[in-house]
Formats: structure tokens, sequence, C-alpha cells
């Protein structure tokens, strides 16, 4: 037994299935996960001192790479001071100040200490602000775990084959209305008919919970159409892409292009630089419903703590233009190395991708939505997940995820991506 399985068999007595989120476990591909001991750059190094090249990055937030040396020295000089004040402080300013002065469209920012967190926040503020109770959302769209988000979610509900999850009652269930991906003929459909009911809708800027979706060409652009026309809150969920994908996220590639502004924004992964912290952003007006301002009450004690603001803060200013090209250039390469392989092997798969975030679906056919990514061969991901891990390569352990690359990957570790690869389909094959 290596130390990484000495390490579960430990956190199984102590935390339900030895994990504090359940991807995790390796439920879907098998096996043990192994335990992190460090990460630094492009790799990351488990309990046994295996090191590996790291396509996951956090699940997004290393954009600049881990452990990269400017955050490092921001967080230790702000942490002698303590690592929380309950009590306001000049990082969450400044790096508010940050986000918005990137996106256009946001004009105030309330942190929060998870996406899950942000996305509650703003469902709170469009019931508040339409005086309505009905959401819509989409089917393989992940936006965290609160209740009501959790009715055909994707994500860690797709990878573990889990129903809706119990413990969320008919109330809260009742409210949320979810349709297909990308179906505008449905989405005009449910306004049609219920359009006075629904306070909002909320979609992810690219769908990277069921592997990677790009959204349809004028899709998003239609629902903020539907949603002005009738009285609705559109809500973009950035939480992957917001700072990842551009300086100014999704949006800014898309929205900027085909003249759509949401109203809502929910943002994490990369505004806290690995840290635990996310935030909802919009327009003054609607933000301001939020208390003290307004009547929306909406608090957390260790929300815009000096240690994750000034992590997240210090990860923006080092996210330049020249950062951008480099997680592009890097992204076409281990997309073309990995597809080529697979090709190369005979294995069927939709090579998928939307910006710098990408994901590989073991289907025959495009995946489209969630339907379509519930077709794909997850046996056969699991060999495929493993024989790359084997051979020094990190990916996400579910056939349901995106892939990340960061500005810390280099040449040495295409080199060592395309070798695993080559195994690696070789094994998918058996």
């Amino acid at each position: 037994m290596n130390k990484s399985e000495r390490w579960f068999e430990r956190a199984q007595a102590v935390i339900p299935g030895g994990v504090s989120s359940p991807v995790r476990a390796f439920r879907s591909v098998g096996g043990t996960p192994p335990y992190v001991a460090k990460a630094l750059g492009s790799r990351i190094t488990d309990v046994d001192g295996k090191e590996y090249v790291d396509l996951v990055g956090a699940w997004g937030p290393a954009i600049l790479g881990h452990a990269h040396p400017d955050v490092i020295a921001e967080v230790e000089h702000v942490a002698k001071n303590s690592f929380s004040f309950g009590a306001p402080c000049p990082p969450e300013v400044e790096l508010a100040e940050a986000i918005v002065s990137r996106v256009s469209a946001v004009e105030k920012v309330r942190f929060t200490n998870s996406g899950t967190e942000a996305v509650m926040t703003a469902l709170r503020i469009a019931r508040a602000k339409s005086k309505r109770n009905v959401i819509v959302k989409f089917a393989g769209c992940y936006h965290g775990h609160a209740d009501s988000m959790l009715v055909a979610a994707g994500s860690g509900v797709a990878t573990l084959g889990l129903p809706d999850s119990p413990g969320v009652t008919e109330g809260a269930a009742k409210d949320t209305v979810t349709l297909p991906y990308g179906d505008v003929a449905a989405l005009e459909t449910v306004f049609a008919e219920r359009g006075h009911e629904i306070a909002a809708v909320i979609t992810e800027a690219i769908p990277a919970n069921m592997g990677v979706v790009p959204p349809p060409p004028g899709f998003n652009k239609k629902i903020s159409e539907l949603c002005k026309q009738h009285g609705s809150i559109f809500i973009v969920d950035e939480v992957m892409t917001g700072f990842r994908v551009s300086k100014d996220g999704w949006w800014g590639i898309e929205g900027t292009r085909e003249n759509w502004v949401p109203d809502l924004f929910t943002y994490g992964k990369v505004i806290g630089g690995g840290m635990p912290l996310a935030a909802v952003a919009g327009n003054a007006d609607i933000m301001d419903l939020l208390a003290p301002a307004g009547p929306v009450y909406q608090a957390g004690t260790l929300s815009g703590n000096p240690v994750a603001t000034t992590a997240g803060l210090a990860t923006l200013r080092n996210c330049t233009p020249d950062v951008y090209m480099h997680l592009d250039a890097m992204a076409d390469q281990v997309f073309a190395i990995v597809s080529d392989a697979l090709t190369k092997h005979g294995i069927v798969h939709q090579p998928q991708r939307a910006g710098n975030m990408f994901s590989f679906f073991f289907t025959d056919r495009p995946v489209h939505n969630y339907d379509d990514a519930k077709t794909q061969d997850t046996a056969a991901f699991g060999r495929f997940f493993h024989a790359m891990l084997d051979n020094g390569v990190w990916l996400p352990p579910s056939a349901y995820e995106a892939w990340f690359v960061s500005a810390a990957h280099t040449d040495d570790d295409l080199a060592i991506i395309a070798s695993a690869a080559d195994i690696a389909a070789r094994a998918a094959r058996q």
C-alpha cells in the first residue's frame, strides 16, 4: 500500500467518501486518488513523490501555474497582518476595482467565498428585482450545489450518475425549469407560456461541467433578448470562464461582439488565485439591492478577506495579454496532440473547445447538450485517464469536465503529454 492509499484509507474513516468534493474520489474512473504534497508551475507532486504535468489547474484558478512567485510574495506579505479581519480591507476594494476595470458591463461587485454562494446571491437578487420566483436553467450546466440548482446539474452529479440530489425538497425544485442546452425553441416556448413567472435565466458562459460545449451562435443573445422582453434577469455564470479565457471573460469574447449584456455575472476560480473567493457583479442599479444599500440580505464573515483578495489581485495583475496568448497557443497544442493520438489509434472521439478550455468526448457525435454528453464511453475514458496518470499527466478524473492549461506550461510539458497520450490512446482501445 502506497502513501496515497494509506491517506485515503484514513480519510474514509473520518470524511464522507474520503473526500471534501465528490469527483475527487475517483468513483467514475476507479482506483485510489493520489494525495497531493505540492504543486509548482505546471507540475503537481503526490505524497509518494511522483510528479505529473497538471492539466486540471485546481479546476481552473491556476491560470499562472501553481505557486506563482508574485502571488506567493504578496500573500505572504498580507498574511503577516492576519488572515482575516471580519472588517473592510483595502485589497477587497482594489480587487473589485480591477474587475470593474476589466469588464465594462460591471459597475459593482459583492464578494462571496464560493461560486455556489455567488449563484445563490444572484438568484436572490433576481427574484427581488423581478418580484417573481421561477428560475430557468439548462440541463448539464452546473451552478453550484444550492438546492434549486441541483435539478439536472452537470459536473459531479453527472460524473457520479446521481439523480437530482436527495435532500432537495419539492418546494425548492418546483420553481426551477430545466431546458435542453442550446434549444431556442424550448426557451421561446417556456417564455410564451410562463414569461410572467420567470425571475431569471441562468447559464454557464461556456458550459464546461458536462465537458466543454461551445454556445451555439446567437444563443446567449437570444436569452438576453427574451429576458429583456419579459422583464426577467439574465445571469451569466463565469465562475470557470471569468478572466481565464480573456481579460474580460467569455462575455468579452462573445457578448461584446454580438452586442448583448447580462444583468448579473457570477465569478470565481481565477479571481481568488486559488484561494476560496467568488463574486456576483453587475450594474449599480441591480447590485444596490444588496444590503446595506438595499433590502436583499447577503453576508459572509470571511467574504473579501485580505489573503484571498490579495491572491486574486496579484493573479489578475499578472494576467497580461502575453499570458492569454500563451494560454491559447498551449491549448492549441495540447488539443491537437491528444486528438491526434486518439485518431491514430482509432478511438472514436469528439474534441471540443471554447477559448482555451477544452475536453474530449468518447463518442461518435458532436456534443451539443447534456443528452449528447451522456452517450460517451466513460469506461474508455477511464482507461485513457489511468494510462495518462500512470505516464505522468494529471487529468480531471471525470469524462464530464474541462481541461485547463496554464501560463507555466512549456514545450517539455508538451513532450510528456504527447508520449503519455500515445500510450493512453492504446489503453483506451483495449
